[in-house]
């Protein structure tokens, strides 16, 4: 797959900034603590070090299915075009209908 398909699935430039800032907070945090010997600091420090590694996973794994999820929904619909248009024709009506209905 080349570069450019590839870009075109990245998560938007704001989540990724969100949890950068996030991350680089909770970082600043861990390290500004790192000399203080209290017991309830060093569990907190404890939790949040294990809580910015499971992040850290999850946010790629997240990364990876978003990214799988669309290249298979782009080859669905390359594949089957007017199947596609079909079904988001369908359910656009019965969106219709439904807010129709409500008043």
């Amino acid at each position: 797959m080349n570069e450019n398909m590839e870009t075109r699935y990245e998560l938007p430039r704001a989540l990724r900034h969100d949890a950068r800032t996030l991350v680089s907070d909770a970082r600043a945090l861990f390290d500004a603590t790192s000399e203080i010997a209290d017991e309830k600091v060093t569990i907190a420090r404890r939790r949040l070090g294990e809580a910015l590694e499971r992040g850290k996973e999850s946010y790629s794994h997240l990364h990876d299915k978003v990214i799988e999820g669309a290249k298979v929904a782009d080859q669905s619909v390359r594949e089957h075009p007017y199947h596609t248009l079909a079904l988001a024709i369908g359910i656009g009506a019965l969106v219709g209908i439904c807010l129709s209905r409500r008043d």
